[in-house]
């Protein structure tokens, strides 16, 4: 069985319904399908979508839970999995796969690899992901002996690509569940990084890898875990110290590269700018600030606030 795991939290009606007729089109495998869908505390309602659709196809499973995040509610799907499952497929609400996605990764998971992912378009875009980031060729890793084309073995370190240039699309990764049934997403981390933490979990435990050069998955709008957390917003400084506590824990978690560091450590730099650059221009406009997230981010990263005379010399420097 494959046992697809939608994370559900939407504001607006219609859009749960476009990832399950994605699902519903899917071209026969030699598995049956079962979808659950983890209404996190959502608006609308999962239940009321399903109504409002009817019935597309069977073996759909609502499970409710207040609101803890996409990675709280993939946790939740993985502890609800059917005992019959062989896969795990991600699909996020607001996304849609092609109608072949699903028998192309148990093509490539059939022929004894145990993680998959494959091109696909991010938002408002017609350029696949693999070619927008350059960091994926596919003709640079060996053709799987399928009948399916463009599915390919992965050569190579997938750590290093994941901390370097991560270009794995969560809706488009489906895994061996029966090799990895105790990975869990870390729930730390609402809007950096734990979908990268998972992926890497996975490949440091040295993991046969294939993927697929085609596009499988559309990214569409919706509610996403960087809504409201944009330059100026009140979120904002709470995903940089996000992504500045997911840098660090790289650090502590895997054995990394001369390169890998370099890298880790540029964007530490850039992140800790972007805090000062952040809370500075909260004080000047009077913006509200969390003083117990100032307290967490003090004695997770001192250097951030060492960023503030930087900052101000940079300001002063250009009037």
């Amino acid at each position: 069985m494959i046992t697809v795991i939608i994370p559900y939290y939407q504001n607006k009606a219609g859009v749960l319904s476009r990832a399950l007729k994605s699902i519903a089109i899917q071209k026969k495998t030699s598995m049956p399908i079962h979808v659950l869908i983890v209404d996190d505390g959502s608006p609308i309602s999962a239940e009321s979508e399903l109504k409002s659709i009817g019935q597309i196809f069977c073996n759909v499973q609502i499970l409710l839970q207040p609101n803890g995040g996409p990675g709280a509610a993939r946790n939740t799907g993985l502890d609800h999995t059917p005992a019959e499952t062989r896969y795990i497929a991600f699909l996020d609400s607001d996304d849609e796969w092609s109608d072949d996605h699903l028998v192309r990764a148990v093509a490539a998971l059939n022929a004894g690899y145990e993680f998959y992912f494959a091109d696909h378009y991010q938002l408002n875009s017609t350029i696949g992901a693999f070619a927008r980031a350059g960091r994926i060729q596919p003709s640079q890793h060996p053709k799987l002996a399928t009948t399916h084309l463009n599915l390919h073995a992965y050569q190579g370190n997938l750590l290093d690509q994941i901390i370097r240039s991560n270009v794995i699309g969560t809706s488009t990764v489906v895994y061996d569940f029966l090799q990895f049934s105790k990975n869990r997403f870390n729930v730390e981390f609402t809007n950096a990084g734990e979908d990268y933490l998972f992926w890497m979990n996975i490949a440091h435990s040295g993991a046969k890898v294939a993927f697929s050069g085609q596009c499988e998955a559309y990214y569409g709008y919706g509610v996403n875990i960087y809504a409201g957390s944009g330059w100026g917003s009140e979120k904002h400084l709470l995903r940089i110290h996000n992504e500045i506590k997911y840098k660090k824990l790289i650090l502590e978690l895997f054995p990394v590269s001369h390169l890998q560091l370099e890298h880790i450590n540029l964007s530490l730099e850039k992140l800790r700018l972007s805090f000062a650059q952040d809370l500075l221009h909260r004080v000047v406009h009077r913006k509200k600030i969390s003083f117990n997230l100032l307290k967490k981010h003090w004695r997770l990263d001192p250097l951030s606030f060492l960023s503030l005379p930087i900052v101000i010399k940079n300001i002063l420097f250009k009037r």
